[in-house]
């Protein structure tokens, strides 16, 4: 079972904006192949630090509007919120070091 809990358009304020820790959004879809291989780097972080952050994904198949508000235009995308803002963003997937670096600030 992954560590990485999936959000939508219906739940995206109050798990993501609202939270009081910093939360990796992962924006993906079945379809795009670097989000498969995004998938478990995140689901391994996620295991090793989901005490201090939370990581949500969202299938941007089925939940098309926080994806238009929040200016994601490719995929796969992983923002960081802290505070309910975008702290970070980054666009195609990265190895677990460059994100490891992006999110040590909040480890």
């Amino acid at each position: 079972m992954s560590a990485v809990a999936d959000v939508t358009d219906a739940t995206f304020d109050e798990v993501v904006l609202k939270s009081g820790k910093p939360v990796v959004v992962d924006y993906w879809a079945d379809w795009c192949a670097p989000c498969r291989q995004l998938s478990p780097i995140l689901d391994e972080l996620a295991g090793e630090y989901s005490d201090k952050i939370t990581f949500v994904k969202l299938d941007t198949n089925v939940n098309t509007q926080v994806p238009l508000q929040q200016g994601v235009l490719g995929l796969p995308t992983v923002q960081v919120f802290v505070g309910g803002e975008v702290v970070k963003s980054f666009t195609g997937a990265k190895p677990k070091s460059t994100l490891l670096k992006a999110l040590e600030e909040y480890l």
